[in-house]
């Protein structure tokens, strides 16, 4: 089968496009998917340039998250068969390429009108968009939330299941696509976070009172604003970093404020099950609807981690086989 594969950590140029041999049978409780699209998440970037704690052993194939069909199960899999249209958050083998292993509880079933392209835009952003508002965020029907940095595959995620939650939506964008395309996701005001004022026009936004709770994407760059940005008790759940920051304490200590942090990686499976259950119960009711920004062949893959780097594109990339 064709497969991205790394040899080396470094930048984009070392995902190679290879042919290797097909994943061995699925064992008890594995599944092995055929994928139809692969989705691109940061993480990825961050592991093929070597810059993360953990690295996988070389060579590898990169990816966790894909929508296609389920091509053979192993025992015990008893809610799954051959030709089911699922979606996976995990792989054993990696997503970037024409067949994947899974572990059987990281493929899900996938509703009927949503695409394989959707599908694979659904387990990485969406289980962290969750995790971020409601898990560790605790937000609230009725808060004023902002999602710094709303228009990437996390960043919309949180838009919809805000939105549908009954929360006061405000977001960033970089790019004038990106914020219409926040906007359309019923963000109530949508702002340009490279504006030099851009802080004060969302302080401004709120009447001066700030934010009950921050989604934030970036918070290496924006994580000393964010804190003036806080309502009383106000929270911020850190999604994305990319290198150290310096903040002033006493800005949470004046509002009885906090920090946390969270990462998909190391959040126990029995307490992201209830996100997948959010996951299909809004894409069942329309509320959740996975945008597609690019879709791109296997062999383009490089561009498609630049792409993720430099932060251009509104909405999620996938990869096609």
């Amino acid at each position: 089968m064709r497969a991205i594969r790394v040899h080396r950590f470094g930048g984009p140029e070392v995902l190679e496009l290879d042919d290797v041999p097909d994943p061995r049978p699925p064992q008890p409780g594995e599944v092995l998917v055929r994928v139809t699209a692969a989705g691109v998440n940061p993480v990825e970037t961050y592991l093929r340039s070597g810059q993360y704690a953990a690295l996988p052993p070389l060579p590898y194939t990169p990816g966790g998250d894909a929508g296609g069909v389920v091509a053979a199960v192993g025992e015990g899999v008893a809610d799954m068969t051959r030709g089911d249209r699922v979606y996976t958050s995990g792989s054993i083998t990696g997503t970037y390429a024409e067949l994947a292993l899974c572990p059987a509880p990281e493929v899900h079933r996938l509703p009927d009108g949503v695409s394989f392209a959707q599908g694979a835009a659904l387990g990485v952003p969406y289980a962290t968009a969750f995790r971020a508002l409601f898990q560790r965020g605790e937000a609230r029907t009725g808060e004023t939330l902002l999602v710094h940095g709303a228009s990437g595959g996390v960043g919309l995620a949180a838009v919809q299941f805000a939105v549908a939650a009954g929360l006061a939506v405000h977001g960033t964008a970089g790019t004038a696509d990106g914020r219409r395309l926040v906007r359309a996701q019923g963000a109530a005001q949508v702002v340009d976070h490279s504006a030099p004022s851009h802080c004060e026009q969302l302080l401004a936004l709120t009447g001066g009172r700030g934010y009950d709770l921050i989604v934030e994407m970036l918070a290496n760059v924006n994580l000393g604003h964010d804190l003036g940005l806080l309502s009383s008790g106000g929270r911020v759940v850190v999604v994305g970093s990319r290198g150290p920051v310096e903040i002033v304490p006493r800005e949470l200590m004046r509002r009885d404020a906090d920090v946390r942090g969270m990462l998909l990686m190391v959040t126990p499976r029995d307490v992201l099950t209830a996100a997948y259950v959010a996951i299909d119960a809004g894409l069942t009711a329309g509320s959740l609807h996975p945008v597609i920004a690019q879709d791109l062949p296997l062999e383009r893959a490089g561009d498609a981690h630049r792409a993720i780097i430099e932060g251009t594109h509104a909405g999620k990339i996938v990869l096609t086989p």
